[in-house]
């Protein structure tokens, strides 16, 4: 027996679920206690309350109506993302209440709604629960995780523009008090959605156990619904959102920058609101349900596995709820490392910012793996099985903690070498920027190498993890070595949420004219979130390439496939459309983003051709009309890629059978993994050329500078063309993969009876 008790178990995880929700709060109160009124801004002899020099002071500027303007953008910049989202969510829900139909119809068909216990699927000679409570209790996660979902990728939003303007001002006291605040902020962030996932999964297990009694295998194949609700959502977010953030972006970009050579964020830019509540939209709350999505997926599928091994069927509680231990030492592990970041080590330099935050990574992953460590002795057996394919594998308990540690060491890896292909203090990088010199063509054809051959080590670095956790493991393996790699999901969310946050404060001190010194304090705090979204849409990217093999090889057992053999003609052409729908899913993402940045182009043209005196700063843009725009083109444009991703598991395990969803589904991950990683460092290697143009910090980059070369042009363009690809189609590829993995596993049972329908009567 494991050295931890059951009861232990039961305190164990909501207890540190509860210190993780708790963090989060005293982050959020250290955060508001920078003011945002001017009253209590000037208290303290006009020094804000500290006795730190203003720079403002020394040049003489009136401090309160920069508070106040700061104050002001900051509101336009909430509501603009408010009422997106609310918007964003009616329509979201109008789907979510139909899918739930369609779940419980599905699945209670499967034995044509009858209330008779039936023999179980793995347990020989035993009685499970009706499959029609099963497909009731699978529509109740599924809306709990879709909740979830939504609620902690709206709560990342509040955080955020709650906290963009105050990075501003602590701006203007240095560069280590802005980063506190920013990182502070994305803790907050990171800290809620780790612990509110990992509390309500954990309710909903005891809860539901209420019903199951002994039924484990009922119980959580009726738990992957969560999972299947934090994904859709996440695509709907991460795609509209996706779609919202570039379409104002690029709108505001060309004719701004290139047409008017005005500098990005200026006021009289009438896109500028619009591309600031993108930020927020797009990189926090679409970010923060894709990443809500892997983990409670990795959760769902390491569940699923172990309810047919020797947990589920010596129902071993502390054994079963080994995944979700390891990601409450994570969320305890995690919290150790902010304080390093906060509190121990002070920045006090532009270049220290990018190293403390590559630090977060390295404190977090080594710490981590002492966790795993600790909790594998702990949690788990001597000796124990896991289910392969119709047979046990005996596996001990150090060999899961080599499977949890390949996982979270992969990440780092993974993280690492995103952050070379995209960091401008890098080689790679600066090639890009310096083949401007020729002009936008040359520079394209550089960023598209790049992205291409920042694949080759992460694809390396996830087929080692996966071939060794699969033969310590088997599939179990797999599933928690994803959940490694998201073990530290709260400091790789802090990280990921720093940078727009960052982003959104430079423009907030660009449109409230505060001094080029701030500007250049929030640029550099920017460029260091840049790469640090890189890494986390790196570690995004993994842990689904992860999670979707866990999925797929839970959803062979349930479905009862026993080998899925790529000769088979059935399955072989699963594998050539399954590879397809990548293209096509970015196909359409790609052009939602053109054709709602052609109508923000041609609105922003025509202000500037129609409003007088707007290019001389007299007149007032009309913002409310660019916001509008882009509610629109995103609320209407991801409807049809959502609808792909939703469909295609139901219509061919429907018409075709499991053998070509199982090839679609394999199909999908090869082909998805690829592109969505080139597409994101692709992006973000010509975002962060242009940045290294821009700032001109070193010899090389003064030669090819200034602002408004053609060099500088040339990147530009670069970077336009790579907003949608790391910004929309690249981060929504890896939801693609996931969603139809957790789909088909969902709907493994009604496949499995009535799927086929075609080679059936062919």
């Amino acid at each position: 027996m494991a050295i931890l008790s059951a009861l232990a178990t039961e305190v164990l995880i909501p207890v540190a679920g509860v210190i993780g929700i708790a963090f989060a709060v005293v982050q959020w109160v250290l955060v508001s206690q920078v003011k945002l009124s001017p009253a209590a801004a000037a208290a303290g002899g006009s020094k804000n309350g500290y006795g730190d020099y203003l720079i403002e002071e020394e040049e003489g500027l009136n401090d309160h109506n920069v508070v106040v303007k700061c104050a002001e953008i900051q509101n336009a910049i909430s509501e603009g993302a408010t009422s997106f989202l609310f918007t964003e969510y009616q329509y979201v829900g109008i789907f979510m209440s139909i899918f739930a139909v369609v779940i419980f119809l599905f699945l209670g068909s499967v034995e044509g709604f009858s209330t008779k216990s039936q023999p179980c699927t793995y347990s020989e000679g035993k009685f499970c629960k009706p499959a029609l409570f099963t497909a009731l209790f699978s529509t109740a996660s599924f809306l709990l995780g879709a909740i979830t979902s939504l609620v902690s990728g709206f709560l990342g939003m509040k955080i955020a523009t709650y906290a963009n303007a105050r990075t501003t001002l602590e701006a203007r006291k240095g560069v280590g008090k802005a980063f506190i605040t920013a990182f502070r902020s994305g803790a907050v962030m990171g800290f809620l959605l780790a612990s509110s996932g990992l509390v309500v999964l954990y309710i909903t297990i005891n809860v539901f156990k209420l019903y199951y009694g002994d039924d484990w295998e009922g119980l959580f194949e009726s738990i992957t619904g969560y999972g299947l609700g934090g994904s859709s959502m996440a695509l709907f977010g991460r795609v509209g959102g996706g779609i919202y953030t570039k379409a104002a972006d690029v709108g505001a970009d060309l004719v701004g920058k290139v047409e008017r050579n005005i500098p990005e964020d200026d006021p009289r830019n009438p896109a500028v609101i619009a591309d600031n509540v993108g930020d927020n939209v797009g990189d926090i709350a679409g970010m923060g349900s894709d990443l809500f999505g892997s983990y409670a997926e990795s959760s769902c599928a390491a569940l699923v596995v172990a309810s047919i091994s020797s947990f589920g069927i010596n129902h071993d509680f502390t054994g079963m709820c080994y995944p979700l231990l390891v990601s409450s030492v994570g969320i305890i592990v995690c919290l150790i490392t902010t304080l390093f970041a906060t509190d121990f080590f002070e920045i006090k330099a532009v270049k220290e910012i990018e190293p403390a935050l590559k630090k977060q990574l390295i404190i977090s992953t080594a710490l981590m793996t002492v966790g795993i460590a600790i909790i594998s002795w702990l949690a788990l057996p001597a000796k124990f099985t896991i289910y392969n394919f119709g047979t046990q594998k005996e596996v001990s308990n150090w060999g899961l903690f080599f499977c949890v540690a390949i996982g979270l060491w992969a990440g780092l890896i993974i993280g690492f070498v995103t952050e070379y292909y995209t960091s401008n203090a890098y080689s790679p990088v600066q090639d890009v920027a310096d083949s401007c010199r020729t002009g936008a063509a040359t520079n394209v054809i550089f960023g598209l190498a790049l992205g291409y051959k920042s694949v080759i080590i992460p694809i390396f670095a996830i087929a080692v993890s996966i071939y060794v956790s699969f033969s310590i493991a088997a599939m179990y393996g797999i599933a928690v070595a994803a959940l490694g790699m998201l073990s530290t999901i709260a400091t790789g969310l802090a990280i990921d949420a720093y940078g727009p946050i960052s982003d959104n404060a430079g423009g907030i001190a660009e449109m409230a004219g505060m001094s080029h010194r701030i500007r250049e304090r929030t640029d550099a705090l920017d460029a260091a979130g840049n790469t640090t979204a890189a890494i986390g849409k790196g570690f995004a990217i993994g842990s689904a390439a992860l999670v979707s093999l866990a999925l797929f090889g839970a959803f062979v057992s349930r479905a009862g496939v026993q080998v899925v053999d790529v000769l088979s003609p059935k399955v072989f052409i699963g594998l050539i459309v399954g590879a397809m729908l990548p293209y096509w899913f970015s196909a359409m993402t790609m052009k939602s983003v053109g054709s709602a940045a052609l109508k923000m182009v041609e609105e922003v043209r025509r202000q500037f051709n129609t409003i007088p005196g707007l290019m001389e700063g007299t007149g007032k843009p009309d913002y409310a009309t660019c916001v509008k725009i882009s509610t629109d083109a995103s609320i209407k444009e991801m409807i049809p890629p959502g609808a792909l991703v939703m469909l295609t598991p139901l219509i061919v395990g429907t018409l075709f059978g499991v053998e070509t969803l199982s090839g679609v589904l394999a199909g999908a991950l090869v082909s998805g993994v690829q592109i969505a990683i080139s597409a994101s460092n692709t992006g973000g290697a010509w975002d962060n050329a242009k940045k290294y143009i821009e700032a001109g910090a070193s010899e090389h980059a003064r030669t090819l500078g200034p602002k408004g070369s053609d060099c500088h042009k040339a990147a530009v363009i670069g970077d336009t063309i790579g907003d949608p690809l790391k910004d929309t189609s690249g981060p929504s590829l890896n939801i693609l993969i996931k969603l139809m993995a957790v789909e088909s596993l969902v709907f493994a049972p009604f496949f499995a009876t009535h799927g086929g329908l075609l080679f059936k009567y062919l």
